[in-house]
């Protein structure tokens, strides 16, 4: 893998870039939408490629170890033979997916015992495992394992967490360096820093990750509950110690507000499941602020979802009209809110990339934040 700044933000440590992977080119600030079992709920590939214009796709490793399983996809050439994608994909580790499961999983310095949410078999992650695992779905860009940690965390058990992730972090690398992808293609392998909210921690971890050398950074352990000032500044913090030629992703993240802030502190990589979640259940956004699609006041408002201008793949459809299938509960309104969504998130990155490269990108943000999350 390699990454290529293009552009800095001469205001902020925005920056605009192009990262290149075995299966095609990435530019960065990028959003990658969130298809959990190889899929984004509601959307077509098609519709991803064609309509959202998405570059790159997160896949989870836990849910695909569980169903169908890593032989089926291994046996398939890899995920994006799979599911058809044939662009790039990530995979997150499945640190997160098991922090999620707080009642039915166990912490070891082995590794970590868990109860599958489907039918309650016990399983264990190591980060030998991991890698074994994300080495058969073949994604481009792997996650180390580690242990996300709550929001609030007591600093003992942060600090002893974030131990533990670095030393699961040296098997890691140790396996991935030991073991090749078996779809023929190289992979890159992305350390995640760890510290919860405490400065000293996430300075130490940032540091000891940036020793690695990977292709990619990731910061994890934030989006979990923590104010958001909070979240940026450890993001900040983080952002000054890795390594500047080297992509940052910021796990998790976030709101369109969340993103351009993130982006100003030199963030390069983003996932979340706001816009697809959200947006099935009736929350749209645009570049006015955010509608609730269910309220009575869009009952015969035949306006465009989104302001004229720049094209979106749902412009022919009106607010008064997708109102009227999500009260009808029609399965097209999940379609048509999800299509809306990730299309203003890739519109949202197209247009800093844009005012990166213009010079503008600081006074564009600022601007922008202040309305994005207005409630129309």
């Amino acid at each position: 893998m390699q990454f290529e700044i293009e552009h800095s933000d001469s205001n902020s440590s925005a920056r605009a870039g192009v990262i290149s992977t075995p299966h095609g080119e990435v530019e960065t600030p990028v959003f990658m939408p969130v298809g959990t079992a190889g899929a984004v709920k509601a959307l077509h590939m098609k519709e991803l490629r064609e309509d959202i214009r998405s570059q790159i796709l997160l896949a989870n490793t836990y849910h695909l170890y569980l169903r169908p399983g890593t032989d089926i996809i291994e046996k398939a050439g890899g995920i994006q033979k799979f599911n058809g994608w044939n662009r790039p994909v990530l995979t997150d580790s499945g640190g997160y997916q098991i922090y999620s499961l707080a009642d039915i999983r166990k912490f070891t310095e082995d590794g970590v015992v868990f109860q599958s949410h489907i039918d309650g078999s016990r399983h264990t992650f190591t980060p030998e495992r991991v890698i074994d695992i994300q080495r058969s779905l073949g994604a481009d860009i792997i996650m180390a394992f580690d242990e996300c940690t709550s929001f609030p965390c007591e600093y003992d058990y942060a600090k002893r967490s974030m131990e533990m992730t670095h030393r699961w972090l040296n098997r890691c690398f140790e396996h991935f360096n030991q073991t090749e992808c078996p779809h023929g293609y190289p992979q890159s392998l992305f350390p995640i820093v760890q510290g919860s909210v405490y400065s000293d921690l996430r300075k130490r971890s940032a540091e000891f990750i940036a020793s690695k050398q990977a292709d990619g950074n990731a910061i994890g352990g934030l989006s979990v509950g923590e104010p958001a000032e909070t979240m940026y500044e450890m993001t900040d913090l983080v952002c000054h110690i890795l390594p500047y030629e080297k992509p940052r992703y910021l796990m998790g993240v976030g709101t369109p507000a969340n993103i351009l802030e993130s982006i100003a502190l030199g963030i390069d990589m983003f996932d979340c499941v706001i816009p697809t979640r959200n947006g099935r259940n009736g929350m749209l956004f645009t570049r006015n602020g955010i509608i609730n699609i269910r309220n009575i006041k869009w009952k015969d408002d035949f306006s465009p979802l989104e302001e004229e201008g720049e094209v979106f793949p749902d412009h022919e459809y009106s607010k008064a009209y997708l109102r009227h299938l999500f009260v009808s509960k029609e399965i097209l309104a999940a379609m048509i809110a999800t299509i809306h969504n990730l299309g203003f998130y890739m519109w949202l990155m197209r247009t800093a990339r844009m005012k990166i490269a213009e010079g503008t990108f600081s006074e564009w943000k600022k601007l922008m934040v202040k309305q994005l999350m207005r409630r129309q």
